[in-house]
């Protein structure tokens, strides 16, 4: 229906017709003043009304000759100034309505909220808290609309000081704690600023809580670590009758996860699904990551499949829930599934894939990433390039991950880190080392994790000296407290080097050594041969975990290895007594995009009648070029034609045959990765096999990577 014209004016369309052909541009020149047009007149009702035509149609551009109308005309700003404001507002004229404000004479504290409000919506929360600081100044009294918008742009910048000082205003108003929709926005910018006891004194003192209120609480909690507060919270906020919306569901989850509690999880899915909510994106993906984190993947899989509309943070919740359980492969398909749905993955999304090709060390599909990386413009993340150089560095391909990182303008600590330990798998000491002390030039302080990372570079390339500089530096690095892992991983080089006795008093200064350091010191014994110190580190790893089978398992071979039969019997009894397992040594290797996995002796492979044929084959050569089998590695209590016969079945030569066989091209490099150190009898293997068959072969095993070729490894045989 057509709205007829107002008196006094000649009609709407009359009106559009005339100004609409004004060539005259309506923008920043626009002033009250000077402007003396003959036009027609019009009365407040019309361009109120050709305003709300002009809101309704968001076009800005008739905003614009409306204004100019009105000063051409003579028309008073001052009557109508606030709503042609707020008509530049709701088109988006963020900058129009500013210059109007700055030029009007007098201005309601409505339009002053109207800007800062919309300052923040634009996250411009600078220009929003200097407007709120000019307006008290020109002596104009904040109200709860204006607190309740300008505590979110402190929170933005980080302007703790400035919140604390307007949250003592808004108390001597009076507002904290009558107003509801105050108390919700200063408990938001408190939790924000990890502040949680303040938020929580703001949320008991407002009268009449309501849902926006708990559920920003809830949030700061689980944001800041206090994932069991936050369940007391919706407990609270349930037994006093408060609905909780679908926010509130969403955060209320992701407590559950942190803190893999999956019955009250399961509890309160249910209750998602009888309020309703199981259909909404931001529960789904709650749901997804709680049941991923408890280790209920399939459950999770489950909410997924049933997710209607799956966006972004979804398919990345889900992506990254496969990868947290070991299911890598399955996180990479459903990044396949995901391009195909047209969702485009953000840098958290590429960065876990990149994690899940790092975890089973998958190059090709590695790169297949970086590709998608590059497409997506993410090529400057700094945590999705920290991925990439973990990804190459842990694919053994060090110089590719050199290649990333030193295309990169910007630095920090997260990618050095990452350069840094892939330097160090791939037995770069030195360059690792460089780097390290390259920091203070780069403006970058070391954290834990570098000190940790170059440490274990001087460990895998024999770097004792400088080791030993790194440790000390520590101790006068302010920023830094030497932490079981410094300890670790000094403990680390010292055995490897053969320094025990120096390991074993370093141990002595930690206050509560752990499994892992005295774990580490009875690998750096099995090493040495040392028995008595294995035996008494042994002890030490029994009685803080007295089923860890690892530990039987090692000092039953240091015993062996020493001859020591009795010893070995009396382990193994033990061992049957607490039922407990050796843990398998598995070797994998990628072939055609799938994961082949072996175990020593394992005939479950397809192919394995071609493989142990392989393995003959191969043996007749190598034995010719001098290849001797080191029985030290298997049980002694094997005949000699069996020791033998167990040797050449480890999985990592299972593996590397089963590679020469599946591989079309004869010249390209071999990868496999093995879950324990690999055997000094394999090692020498894989010397002689990367000599006959002219290939590199890299091969990761739990403690850094090895570089065969014609017949040398990189390690130089120290690992």
């Amino acid at each position: 229906m057509q709205r007829s014209p107002n008196k006094g004016a000649f009609g709407l369309t009359r009106f559009w017709n005339f100004f609409v052909n004004i060539n005259v541009e309506a923008s920043s020149q626009l002033s009250p003043y000077g402007l003396a047009v003959t036009t027609p007149h019009f009365d407040r009702d019309a361009y109120v009304s050709l305003l709300r035509q002009c809101v309704e149609g968001k076009c800005i551009a008739q905003i614009r000759n409306v204004h100019l109308h009105m000063i051409k005309s003579g028309f008073p700003l001052l009557s109508l100034g606030n709503k042609l404001v707020d008509a530049y507002l709701k088109c988006g004229g963020l900058d129009d309505a500013r210059r109007l404000f700055d030029e009007m004479p007098q201005r309601h504290i409505v339009t002053w909220n109207s800007i800062i409000s919309a300052y923040i919506r634009q996250r411009r929360s600078t220009e929003a808290v200097m407007l709120y600081e000019r307006m008290l100044v020109d002596g104009v009294i904040a109200d709860e609309f204006t607190y309740s918008s300008v505590f979110r742009a402190f929170s933005d910048l980080g302007l703790l000081r400035e919140g604390r000082k307007a949250h003592g205003r808004l108390v001597v108003l009076g507002l904290e704690a009558s107003n509801v929709y105050v108390g919700s926005a200063l408990v938001d910018m408190y939790a924000k600023f990890g502040k949680l006891r303040d938020a929580h004194l703001v949320s008991e003192r407002v009268l009449e809580k309501d849902v926006v209120l708990l559920t920003a609480l809830i949030v700061g909690y689980t944001q800041n670590g206090g994932d069991a507060k936050a369940l007391d919270v919706f407990a609270s906020m349930v037994k006093d009758g408060i609905k909780p919306n679908e926010f509130t569901f969403a955060s209320i989850l992701i407590a559950c996860g942190n803190l893999e509690d999956v019955q009250r999880g399961k509890s309160i899915h249910c209750h998602v699904i009888k309020s309703g909510f199981e259909d909404k994106v931001s529960s789904q993906t709650s749901l997804v990551a709680m049941y991923s984190k408890c280790g209920l993947i399939d459950d999770s899989l489950k909410v997924f499949d049933r997710s209607i509309n799956a966006n972004q943070v979804t398919w990345t919740a889900q992506i990254a829930g496969l990868v947290q359980n070991g299911r890598e492969e399955s996180a990479l398909l459903m990044l396949r599934q995901m391009l195909r749905s047209s969702t485009n993955p953000n840098a958290f999304t590429l960065s876990t894939a990149l994690r899940a090709c790092s975890s089973l060390a998958m190059f090709e599909q590695g790169k297949q990433v970086h590709s998608l990386v590059m497409k997506s413009g993410l090529d400057t993340d700094r945590f999705t390039v920290a991925a990439l150089v973990d990804m190459y560095g842990k694919c053994g391909c060090v110089e590719t991950a050199r290649l990333v990182f030193d295309g990169l303008v910007e630095l920090d600590v997260v990618v050095v880190n990452s350069m840094i330990y892939s330097f160090a798998q791939g037995g770069y000491g030195h360059e690792a080392l460089k780097l390290f002390d390259r920091m203070p030039d780069l403006g970058l302080h070391p954290n834990d994790v570098t000190y940790v990372n170059a440490l274990s570079a001087c460990s895998n390339s024999g770097l004792l000296e400088e080791g030993h500089r790194i440790f000390s530096s520590i101790h006068s690095n302010p920023r830094i407290e030497l932490s079981i892992d410094h300890y670790t991983s000094m403990v680390d080089l010292l055995g490897r080097a053969g320094r025990l006795e120096e390991a074993e008093k370093l141990i002595m200064q930690v206050k509560n050594p752990d499994v892992v350091l005295w774990r580490t010191l009875l690998s750096a014994c099995r090493i040495h041969g040392e028995a008595e110190m294995a035996r008494r580190a042994a002890n030490c790893v029994l009685e803080l975990d007295p089923g860890d089978e690892g530990t039987h398992v090692l000092l039953s071979n240091i015993y062996a290895s020493a001859g020591n039969w009795s010893e070995v019997v009396k382990m193994k009894s033990t061992m049957r007594e607490l039922r407990l397992k050796k843990n398998p040594a598995m070797s994998w290797v990628v072939a055609n995009e799938e994961v082949h996995t072996f175990m020593a002796g394992d005939w479950s492979h397809p192919r394995s009648m071609e493989i142990y044929a392989m393995i003959e084959e191969v043996m007749v050569k190598i034995k010719v070029m001098g290849y001797v089998p080191d029985t030290r590695f298997v049980l002694q209590d094997l005949a000699e034609n069996e020791k033998e016969k167990s040797l050449s079945h480890h999985s990592e030569k299972l593996a590397i045959a089963f590679a020469l066989l599946s591989s079309s091209n004869g010249k390209t490099c071999i990868r496999i990765f093995k879950n324990l150190r690999v055997c000094g009898d394999c090692h020498t293997w894989i010397k002689f096999v990367s000599r006959i068959v002219g290939r590199e072969i890299i091969a990761r095993d739990a403690k850094r990577f090895h570089h065969f070729k014609d017949g040398f490894c990189s390690c130089g045989d120290y690992w």
